[in-house]
């Protein structure tokens, strides 16, 4: 792949997908898209470039940034967050909420680890949710991902990574050399394709949106955009969740780190006030 071929690929999956690449990983990029110069019946990653410069808006570039874009996850991962999730979110929620009815958005849900997750970590709570409506709508860019999320079907080495055993019995079922997770939880998570670059007004807003391990692949404009769009969609007594890498600190005004607990962060109440009122307006 020629520098400039590479350049183009980089700027697409930028604007795309928001995915930003250094100069050294033109190695990643040849090595996960030959795969797709196969599938599409061309020869080399010069006569894909060619193909994606001619009709940029095609299904190819929607294959090449999902590629292109980490589907990395596994089951209860990094422990902490799922910890706060159900020690420190839940009991101050199931407090807070009247009408008994809580939203979550996983908004980088990949193959569907973390939200499933949150259920079994909701079906461990029993009669403490007993009449209560909760929500869990899980989204990412990659279609492919997502098939493989609502099929619930997993292999023997992914449910062994952060799955305790006791989870795996109680909540899957095996089938052949695979698992697949209970259809009770499986219909307890809604699906929809969608990229963090859209507008994401629509849908409303949540009590907690977890959008780990996300912020860290986009450039700073990126992730103030991406950041003061959520402060939008969370509501004022409601929680984010990022990545043990990420933060907003230096980045948005519109939240604030929950003291004592990290990783969680609630909205700044003046400035989420005058995000409301502007998009409101």
């Amino acid at each position: 792949m020629t520098p400039q071929d590479y350049d183009f690929i980089r700027k697409l999956l930028r604007e795309r997908s928001g995915l930003v690449l250094s100069a050294e990983k033109q190695y990643l990029v040849e090595s996960r898209l030959l795969p797709v110069v196969r599938k599409a019946g061309l020869t080399s990653l010069a006569e894909l470039v060619t193909a994606l410069k001619a009709v940029p808006s095609s299904a190819l570039a929607t294959t090449v940034v999902e590629a292109m874009t980490t589907n990395e996850s596994f089951f209860f991962r990094d422990k902490l967050p799922f910890e706060n999730f159900r020690d420190v979110l839940m009991p101050a929620l199931l407090a807070a909420r009247s009408d008994r009815h809580i939203r979550i958005w996983c908004s980088a849900a990949a193959t569907g680890q973390e939200p499933y997750s949150l259920a079994m970590v909701l079906r461990e709570m029993g009669a403490k949710l007993a009449g209560w409506n909760i929500e869990i709508f899980a989204t990412d860019i990659s279609t492919a991902a997502l098939e493989k999320a609502k099929a619930g079907l997993y292999s023997q080495f992914e449910v062994q990574r952060g799955l305790p055993i006791q989870m795996l019995v109680k909540y899957f079922s095996q089938i052949g050399d695979q698992w697949q997770i209970s259809p009770d939880l499986r219909n307890m998570v809604s699906y929809r394709h969608f990229n963090l670059l859209q507008d994401f007004a629509g849908f409303g807003t949540f009590d907690v949106v977890f959008c780990r391990n996300v912020l860290i692949y986009f450039d700073q404009e990126t992730k103030i955009t991406v950041l003061n769009r959520l402060a939008k969609a969370v509501r004022d007594d409601g929680y984010l969740m990022l990545g043990a890498a990420e933060t907003v600190i230096g980045l948005t005004a519109a939240f604030k780190p929950m003291a004592g607990h990290r990783g969680i962060y609630v909205p700044s109440p003046v400035t989420a006030k005058v995000l409301h009122l502007a998009a409101a307006s």
